[in-house]
């Protein structure tokens, strides 16, 4: 009998024993409910994973993306704490024998040019006053934006994000983040809102003002590359204004235009045309600009639109610093080649191919591909460079700034993350590094594709990464 009795007291502590932290991770994702496709790896900084939900996984990123175009920009692009002398914008006088002399704006990379009231650097005003002050009669107004080919959108982007803000075209010639604000306002119930729109689009008004208290939903529809919009829905009487971002589809054309209203703002007559000058893909960048300089603006330091583009997700900012990274060694601008020089940067830090595959530098392109292996390998990385305690500063905090301030809020990991948020059609992701309740810095990526209509993942994520911060 004593053989037995030994054998069943052994069995005990097997029956008893704890779920493992995975398994408990592992629940905590499935409370998403089913359809969700989860991936996740937690690790500490000599590589050991604490766990791995299906790492070598290819997921969609989404904007979690920037992040390593920001890197590559800290890393390799000199000069990002000096003010931006290449990246500023310029204004030129071209003379055409006997004919009007054109004024043409020239666009270098800059994304922070400004036709705001009350601008106070980074100013079209500026290069409209340059111009004034030369000549009171000028042809046609030329947008210039052939420092970048004419690739306005990577490849993968969805077309219906085109109209929009989200989906505004890349130039190197960039104005006003290439967007323009449409504000309807409520009337009577029954009646059109009132709208306020410059007059770069053609609007046609099909919305209506409803109940009082009711629910407002306005859509905007325009097709790619039209200037036609069509606005339907409703808004609430008595609701606040609402304020619908649109994007731009040819920003050198919209800079010209804003241009030539300043110039006559300014007493300059116009006589020609406003017109936009591109780069077609694969042809070689100019060499030099034609005609006689005016003035060309130097914007301020790289450093602190890097940060406000991690912060606040800014895709355009984005797309244009994978451009810029495109020109490093005389490359012509491409979005292949700044595609390129963030695999280099990857290569270096130990990330395989089959592990992150970019097609832009912002997260729109459905195309991308990154593994939460791969995505910790090069944080872990990351953070032994010259450069890493910076990128991660630039990072969202946990319930403090960015696009995380309202997440983690009054948590465990409020102030104690730092991380790179994405979102997509079906997608959801989280990249960054976290301090557990021991004080360790764990670096994390957490992916969640092929979401369900109506649900989310967003909770399980955060419930995970928490149970794992307090268990570390």
């Amino acid at each position: 009998m004593l053989p037995a009795l030994v054998a069943l007291v052994c069995e005990v502590p097997a029956q008893a024993q704890a779920p493992t932290l995975q398994s408990r991770v592992e629940a905590k994702l499935a409370e998403a409910g089913p359809g969700t496709r989860f991936g996740l790896v937690v690790a500490t900084d000599d590589g050991r994973e604490l766990v791995a939900i299906s790492p070598e996984g290819r997921f969609v990123p989404a904007s979690t993306t920037k992040m390593f175009t920001i890197a590559a920009v800290f890393a390799d692009l000199p000069g990002i704490e000096q003010p931006d002398a290449n990246g500023g914008a310029s204004v030129l006088l071209e003379r055409h024998g006997a004919a009007a002399q054109d004024v043409v704006l020239e666009g270098h990379g800059d994304a922070r040019l400004s036709s705001a009231p009350g601008c106070a650097e980074d100013c079209l005003a500026a290069l409209a006053d340059a111009v004034a002050a030369k000549v009171r009669e000028v042809g046609n107004v030329i947008g210039d934006d052939t420092a970048f080919p004419d690739q306005r959108w990577s490849q993968g982007m969805s077309w219906n994000n085109i109209p929009t803000a989200s989906g505004t075209a890349a130039s190197a010639l960039t104005l006003d983040d290439n967007e323009l604000p449409l504000l309807v306002t409520p009337s009577a119930p029954g009646q059109r809102p009132t709208v306020a729109l410059a007059p770069y689009f053609i609007l046609r008004n099909e919305a209506v003002t409803g109940p009082a208290g009711g629910v407002s939903d306005l859509d905007v529809e325009r097709l790619p590359l039209s200037r036609d919009l069509r606005l339907t829905g409703t808004i609430a009487a008595g609701a606040k204004p609402q304020r619908i971002r649109l994007g731009i589809d040819d920003p050198a054309d919209f800079a010209a235009w804003r241009l030539k209203a300043l110039l006559e703002a300014r007493g300059v007559r116009v006589t020609g045309a406003v017109l936009a000058r591109h780069r077609p893909a694969g042809a070689a960048p100019p060499t030099s600009s034609h005609g006689e300089l005016l003035a060309r603006l130097t914007p301020p330091p790289l450093h602190a639109d890097l940060t406000q583009t991690a912060k606040v997700s800014q895709n355009l900012h984005a797309e244009l610093f994978l451009r810029r990274l495109a020109r490093l060694g005389g490359g012509g601008g491409s979005v292949a080649e700044g595609v390129k020089a963030v695999r280099v940067l990857l290569d270096q830090a130990g990330v395989p191919q089959r592990q992150a595959e970019f097609s832009d530098g912002a997260g729109m392109s459905t195309y991308n591909r990154l593994s939460p292996r791969g995505a910790v390998t090069f944080l872990r990385w990351a953070s032994h460079q010259p450069w890493g305690s910076a990128w991660r500063e630039a990072f969202p905090v946990g319930g403090v700034d960015g696009t995380l301030a309202r997440r983690f809020h009054g948590g465990p990991l409020q102030g104690r993350l730092f991380a790179k948020t994405g979102s997509l059609n079906q997608t959801s992701a989280l990249v960054g590094y976290l301090v557990a309740k021991s004080g360790r810095t764990l670096a994390f990526a957490a992916f969640a594709n092929d979401i369900p209509e109506g649900a989310g993942a967003v909770k399980a994520i955060d419930a995970a990464l928490e149970l794992v911060a307090a268990e570390n």
